[in-house]
């Protein structure tokens, strides 16, 4: 599958190094331009581009930067990835640490990847946002591993949702239907699955025990 990967950060990066290693043909861009991703590219394979191409005939995009700059993405994106592309949304809302306080999220009811959605015209996947970076590289098991961790999912779209958990598991990882973009609440910053290693019966009950209030820290 051709991925096309925004964001080289620890996310980003490690993602690359697991899709290329199990096969997939990743295409990876940074803001700096892709002259800095020499080494990332001569390690994995991944074949450094510009954020504008960076979808260009993807099947699956990966947006893997600060919240905050959402908005600044190219107009016109998507516009030459493959048909039926997903996008997945790793991202998190953090308003004192990083992204400044955003309306639409505290007090318009968005949950941060319906933001994020609407921000890049197009609906998204949530996952990866309560991943500690490393665990993509080190945590890797085969399919049926007694101790697989597993990930929680949200998304609107059956189809993207399908392809996307597919892909996680090629690379190494159970994954929990978290449901609909309105339910990613559940795996947000301060909630029980945030940053939980855990097979998908923990991973289940820490989303059912999750509370849609916000936690301090991570209010604007």
């Amino acid at each position: 599958m051709k991925i096309g990967i925004i964001g080289a950060g620890n996310i980003g990066g490690n993602l690359a190094r697991r899709l290329t290693a199990v096969g997939h043909e990743v295409a990876v861009a940074n803001s700096r331009g892709p002259e800095t991703l020499t080494e990332l590219a001569k390690e994995t394979g991944a074949t450094p581009v510009t954020v504008a191409a960076a979808a260009r005939g993807a099947e699956l995009v990966i947006v893997t930067i600060p919240l905050k700059n959402v908005p600044n993405l190219p107009q016109g994106l998507f516009a030459e990835a493959a048909p039926g592309f997903a996008v997945i949304d790793t991202n998190n809302y953090y308003p004192q640490q990083r992204d400044g306080r955003i309306t639409a999220i505290e007090d318009e009811g968005l949950t941060e990847s319906a933001w994020v959605a609407q921000q890049l015209g197009h609906t998204v996947v949530k996952a990866f946002n309560g991943t500690y970076a490393a665990d993509i590289v080190e945590q890797p098991l085969p399919s049926g591993s007694p101790d697989r961790l597993a990930l929680p999912v949200a998304g609107d779209d059956a189809t993207a949702k399908k392809l996307v958990r597919d892909v996680i598991d090629q690379i190494g990882f159970d994954t929990v239907d978290s449901g609909t973009l309105a339910d990613s609440w559940r795996q947000q910053p301060g909630t029980p699955v945030y940053g939980l290693r855990g097979d998908v019966a923990a991973v289940t009950a820490a989303l059912a025990a999750a509370s849609p209030e916000r936690a301090p820290d991570f209010r604007g």
